[in-house]
């Protein structure tokens, strides 16, 4: 993988600004930057977390960065979980009527 990516920054280097298509970005002006917003990324909390050995020794075998991308993966399920249960309608009683939670 290494081998590849650096052969491919030798690539990227060697072209010349003419031969990069630059349609699919375009130029930053000043209305982009007046309306630009900083978002700050969350604070992230510690955790002691137990993990399968097989499933830590695997993310940290991916390299640098394998904290993030495990808090990537959570969050996706987190929000594809949070999806699923919204879009979930009330349950219907025996009578048809809404069962409706208690509040």
């Amino acid at each position: 993988m290494k081998k590849k990516f650096y052969s491919d920054i030798d690539r990227l280097r060697a072209k010349k600004d003419e031969d990069i298509d630059f349609s699919d970005c375009p130029e930053m002006d000043e209305e982009f930057f007046k309306n630009a917003k900083i978002v700050m990324p969350e604070n992230k909390e510690t955790v002691t977390m137990r993990l399968d050995k097989e499933v830590l020794e695997w993310f940290r075998a991916q390299g640098k960065g394998y904290q993030t991308r495990i808090n990537a993966l959570l969050r996706s399920y987190m929000k594809n979980h949070q999806v699923k249960r919204s879009s979930k309608k009330p349950a219907k009683t025996a009578t048809g009527c809404e069962r409706r939670p208690h509040v």
